[in-house]
C-alpha cells in the first residue's frame, strides 16, 4: 500500500535542518505501518521500540537525559549497534513514556546525527496536557485516514492517480465513470487501512462493516481508558451525535443535538479531547472573506467531521446498495457523506487552511472557504450534478473573490472565475487555482 507521505519522511531524512519528527494522526491510521515502511525502504538498520507497558523503557528514561547513555541503553535494549547514519530510531506508542517526548529536545541539542521518528496513538492529548519539550526542537508531520487519491493507488488506479496528478483534466472527463464508480466505493470503504487492505483483498462489503464496527468500538474504549472520568459520558454522546448533526441541511454544530439543554461550556472539554485525538476535525465559521481568514474566525460556531467517511457510513448503518445504487431516499445523506468526504480530502492538502461562512441572517452559506496562500477560495459543495447556488452568487456580489470552486459529479469546466470541479478530483483545488 502507497502513502504519499514517505515522500515528505524521504525529504525529512536528507534535510540539514532535520530534527526529531513526530507523526500525530488518530488510532489505526497507519502510522506504525508508514514508520516500519520508511525504514525499510531509507535505512539498512531499523530500531523499533514500542512504549506501550514497556518498563525497560520507562526506567531508562526515567533517569537523566543524557544522549550518550540512552544511545548506550536502545543499543542493549536492541541487541546491537546503532549506526547514526544508518539507522532509524523508530519510538511508538511513545506518549506512555513522557520522558521519551523530552528527551527529544537533547537529541536534536546534542545529537542531530540521529535519525528520530516517533508515534502514538494518543500523542496529541499528551501534547496538549504540555508534556515537556519545546516547540522548535521537533519536526511534525500529520497522518490521516487514506486519500482518495491513495485508495485509487491500492485498487490498482495507479494511472488514474497520475492523472490527478498532472491536472489533465481532457484525459480524466475521457474516463470520468471510472473515477466516479471509485468515489462511491471509496464512500463506503473509507480511507481507514486495515478497511482498504481488506476491500482489495476480498472486494467484500460486509467484511469492510465489520472492521469499520471494530475500529469504531476501538475508540469508545480509548474513552473509557484514557479519557477523565468526568467527561466519558458526554464524549460518547457528543460522538454519536455527529451523523445527526451532518444530517442537517444546516450542518452548524447544534449542543442541542447532543442533550436537549446542553451547552456549550459542558462539551469544550470533550470536543477537545476528540481533535486531539485526530477523531474530528473541527470547522470554524468565518464572517468575512479576508486575509488571514482566522482573523474572522467565529469560534462559538462550527461544524464537526469526522475523520473518515466510510466510519461516518458505518454509524449510520447505511448499507452498500444504498450508497453504490442511485437512490432518490439517500439524496438527503448523501450530502453529509459528501461534505465529510470534502473536508477530509483538504485536511490532506499541506498548510491549506479550512473555514466555512455564513453572513450574520444565516440566509447564505457557503460549505467551506479555504485560503490557499494565493487565494480566499469559496468552496460550493454538490452530490449530484445541480449547480444552482443562491448562495455562491450571493457571496461572490459581497465579496468579489478571484476565483470560486464548486465541486460535484459535474464535469471540469473554467469560466469567467468560477471553477467547476468534479469530486474525485477536490484535492488538486489548490494547484488548479494556483495556476489561474
Amino acid at each position: 500500500m502507497y502513502r504519499i507521505a514517505i515522500e515528505k519522511l524521504l525529504k525529512w531524512k536528507q534535510s540539514k535542518r532535520r530534527k526529531p519528527l513526530i507523526i500525530e494522526g488518530a488510532r489505526q491510521v497507519g502510522k506504525t505501518w508508514l514508520m516500519k515502511e520508511f525504514g525499510r525502504q531509507a535505512y539498512s538498520d531499523t530500531v523499533y521500540i514500542n512504549f506501550d507497558s514497556n518498563s525497560q523503557m520507562s526506567e531508562l528514561f526515567s533517569a537523566d537525559l543524557n544522549t550518550e547513555r540512552l544511545i548506550m541503553g536502545l543499543e542493549l535494549y536492541a541487541g546491537r549497534k546503532i549506526d547514526p547514519e544508518n539507522s532509524l530510531l523508530i519510538f511508538d506508542e511513545v506518549q506512555e513514556v513522557p520522558r521519551a517526548l523530552s528527551s527529544l529536545k537533547y537529541f536534536y541539542e546534542n545529537a542531530p546525527q540521529y535519525h528520530i521518528v516517533c508515534a502514538g496513538s494518543l500523542l496529541g492529548i499528551a501534547l496538549h496536557q504540555g508534556t515537556s519539550f519545546p516547540v522548535g526542537k521537533v519536526d511534525f508531520l500529520k497522518l490521516y485516514p487514506l486519500s482518495f487519491r491513495e485508495f485509487l493507488m491500492a485498487t490498482e488506479k495507479e494511472r488514474f492517480a497520475e492523472l490527478l496528478n498532472k491536472n489533465d483534466f481532457e484525459m480524466i472527463t475521457n474516463f470520468k465513470q471510472t473515477y466516479i464508480d471509485a468515489l462511491k466505493y471509496y464512500y463506503f470503504v473509507g480511507g481507514m487501512p486495515e478497511a482498504v487492505q481488506n476491500f482489495v483483498e476480498n472486494k467484500d462489503f460486509s467484511e469492510v462493516r465489520e472492521i469499520q464496527k471494530r475500529i469504531l468500538a476501538a475508540y469508545e474504549q480509548d474513552f473509557s481508558k484514557h479519557a477523565p472520568n468526568e467527561i466519558v459520558p458526554r464524549l460518547r454522546m457528543l460522538w454519536n451525535s455527529i451523523p445527526s448533526q451532518l444530517a442537517k441541511e444546516n450542518k452548524k454544530f447544534i449542543y442541542g443535538l447532543v442533550r436537549e439543554g446542553a451547552r456549550a461550556k459542558d462539551y469544550e472539554t470533550a470536543i477537545m479531547w476528540l481533535s486531539d485525538c485526530g477523531l474530528v476535525h473541527k470547522v470554524s465559521r468565518v464572517n468575512k472573506a479576508g486575509i488571514p481568514l482566522k482573523a474572522y474566525e467565529d469560534l462559538k460556531a462550527f461544524k464537526l467531521f469526522m475523520l473518515d467517511v466510510g466510519l461516518l457510513g458505518c454509524m449510520t448503518g447505511l448499507s452498500q446498495n444504498t450508497l453504490l445504487d442511485r437512490n432518490n431516499l439517500f439524496v438527503e445523506f448523501k450530502g453529509a457523506l459528501t461534505e465529510q468526504y470534502v473536508c477530509q480530502q483538504l485536511k490532506t492538502v499541506e498548510n491549506l487552511d479550512v473555514y466555512y461562512y455564513t453572513n450574520d441572517r444565516g440566509s447564505c452559506e457557503i460549505d467551506f472557504v479555504v485560503d490557499t496562500g494565493k487565494y480566499i477560495v469559496p468552496l460550493e459543495v454538490k452530490a449530484e450534478i445541480n449547480l444552482k447556488s443562491k448562495s455562491l452568487k450571493s457571496y461572490r456580489e459581497k465579496f468579489s473573490p478571484e476565483v470560486c470552486v464548486r465541486t460535484s459529479m459535474a464535469d471540469y469546466k473554467s469560466e469567467k472565475q468560477l471553477l467547476n470541479l468534479p469530486l474525485f478530483a477536490i484535492d488538486t483545488l489548490r494547484s488548479v487555482t494556483d495556476i489561474l
